[in-house]
């Protein structure tokens, strides 16, 4: 797995990340929809922890840098 997130991208998705952990664990969102959240967010979290997103592999999105 070639990385294909840059600093920002990995950035965003770890502070949407905590924001939805925060808001499910104080019951501001509960529910299916908490718990859908609550697992979208551990994607991001997972995916911006080995900076690699599977869905940008097909569309050949790369949010890093192609610096060598």
């Amino acid at each position: 797995m070639k990385k294909n997130m840059g600093s920002a991208d990995r950035i965003i998705r770890v502070l949407i990340a905590a924001v939805v952990a925060v808001l499910y664990f104080t019951n501001v969102i509960t529910g299916t929809l908490g718990i859908v959240l609550l697992a979208l967010a551990a994607v991001f979290l997972l995916t911006s922890l080995v900076s690699f997103c599977p869905l940008y592999a097909p569309f050949g999105i790369k949010t890093c840098s192609t610096k060598k």
